[in-house]
C-alpha cells in the first residue's frame, strides 16, 4: 500500500497568521523532537498539525514536507525488516515527497529526497551481504537499479528548470529534522554516508543552506549509480571509459556548482566514501575515471558569465581545488 497524501480530520484549524506560521512550525518541531524521546510516542496529533502546515502554503517550507513524510512513514508499523520491504517503503516514500514537493522550487525539491537517498543508501549496503544468485536476491538488485534510475530521472527533470534560484534557508536546525529519521546511535553522518564528515558538518552546522543540501543529494545519487555499475559484467578499460562518459553527461545535465564542487571536494579526500559498496580495487578505477572528467573537461555553467549567482570567493575556492586535484591526480597515475 502505498504512502498517499490523505486529508486529516481536525476539528480546529490552526491559525496560520502570516506572522505566526515561522513561529508554530518552529514550535512544533520542537515540540516533536521531544515526543520523539518518550518511549512511547504519540504521532497521531502531529501528522495533523504538519499536513495543515505544509498544505496552508503555496510553495511549503522544507520542513513541512520533510516531517509530515517522516510522520506518514513511522505510521506504517512494519514487523518485517526484509531489503524488498524496504525498497517498497523507500519508493512510497520518494512518491509521498516527490508529490508534495510538487509546488516547491527545482532546488527544495531535490534536498528534500536527502531521507529517501539514506534509506536508499541502507537497502543497497544490506543486499551487499546477501547471496545474489538467489532469485529474491536477484529481484531486489533489478529493483533498486530500477529505483535509482528513477530518483534520477526526477533530479534531472528538476534540473532542467532554473537552477539559479535561491532556497530560504531552515528555519529550525537541521539536526533536529534528521532526528526524525534515525535511530538513537544515529549521527548526521550516517545521514549523509556518501559525503566526508567536513561537508556534513558544513551542511548541518549553524544555518542550513537548502541550496547547499541539495548539491549533496544530487552528489550521492550520482555516486550511489556508478557504483551499481561495476559487478555487471563490464571491468576495466572499457568500465573506466564508461564511467567516464556518463560522468561527464550527468554534470554537463546536472549544471549544478554545488555538486561539481562536493566531487572536487571528495577527491581531495584520501579514498571515496564507498567502502561499503566498492572493493578498493574498484575504488581506484572509480577514482580515475572522476578525475578525468573534473580535469580533462571544462564546463560552460561553471564560466564566470554564468555562474554569477555564486560568490566570487566560492569559484576562486574551486579554481583552486581543480588545481590541486590535478597535481594529485598525476601523482596518483604516477604510482598505479
Amino acid at each position: 500500500m502505498s504512502l498517499t497524501v490523505t486529508e486529516p480530520r481536525i476539528q480546529q484549524k490552526i491559525n496560520l497568521l502570516i506572522g505566526d506560521y515561522n513561529l508554530m512550525l518552529a514550535q512544533s518541531i520542537q515540540d516533536l523532537v521531544a515526543e520523539t524521546q518518550k518511549g512511547t510516542p504519540n504521532f497521531s496529533h502531529y501528522t495533523n498539525v504538519f499536513y495543515e502546515l505544509m498544505q496552508s502554503k503555496v510553495d511549503p517550507p522544507l520542513e513541512s514536507i520533510w516531517v509530515y513524510s517522516a510522520l506518514t512513514v513511522r505510521s506504517r508499523n512494519f514487523t518485517n525488516d526484509e531489503p524488498l520491504n524496504r525498497l517498497s517503503v523507500t519508493k512510497d516514500l520518494f512518491e509521498l515527497i516527490s508529490a508534495c514537493s510538487a509546488s516547491c522550487s527545482s532546488l527544495k525539491s531535490i534536498a528534500l529526497l536527502a531521507p529517501v537517498v539514506f534509506e536508499l543508501y541502507k537497502v543497497i549496503v544490506d543486499s551487499k551481504g546477501r547471496n545474489l544468485i538467489s532469485k529474491r536476491n536477484q529481484k531486489l538488485i533489478r529493483e533498486i537499479r530500477s529505483l535509482v534510475d528513477v530518483i534520477l530521472g526526477f533530479l534531472s527533470v528538476c534540473c532542467i528548470k532554473n537552477l539559479e534560484e535561491q532556497c530560504d534557508n531552515l528555519i529550525v536546525p537541521f539536526k533536529d529534522l534528521v532526528s526524525l529519521w534515525l535511530d538513537k546511535n544515529g549521527s548526521l553522518e550516517s545521514f549523509l554516508p556518501l559525503v566526508s564528515a567536513e561537508i556534513c558538518r558544513e551542511v548541518g552546522e549553524g544555518v542550513c543552506d537548502v541550496n547547499r543540501l541539495a548539491g549533496v543529494v544530487i552528489f550521492e545519487m550520482f555516486l550511489i549509480k556508478l557504483c551499481l555499475s561495476f559487478g555487471v559484467g563490464i571491468a576495466g578499460a572499457q568500465l573506466e571509459k564508461e564511467l567516464k562518459s556518463w560522468v561527464v553527461s550527468s554534470i554537463t545535465g546536472f549544471r549544478n556548482a554545488y555538486v561539481f564542487e562536493t566531487l572536487v571536494r571528495m577527491l581531495l579526500e584520501p579514498t571515496l566514501p564507498v567502502t561499503s559498496l566498492l572493493t578498493s580495487e574498484d575504488e581506484v578505477l572509480l577514482r580515475q575515471a572522476l578525475y578525468d572528467a573534473v580535469i580533462l573537461v571544462e564546463y560552460c555553467f561553471l564560466n564566470p558569465e554564468r555562474a554569477v549567482h555564486l560568490p566570487a570567493v566560492r569559484m576562486k575556492s574551486l579554481a583552486m581545488a581543480r588545481l590541486i586535484i590535478t597535481h594529485e591526480a598525476l601523482e596518483f597515475l604516477r604510482y598505479e
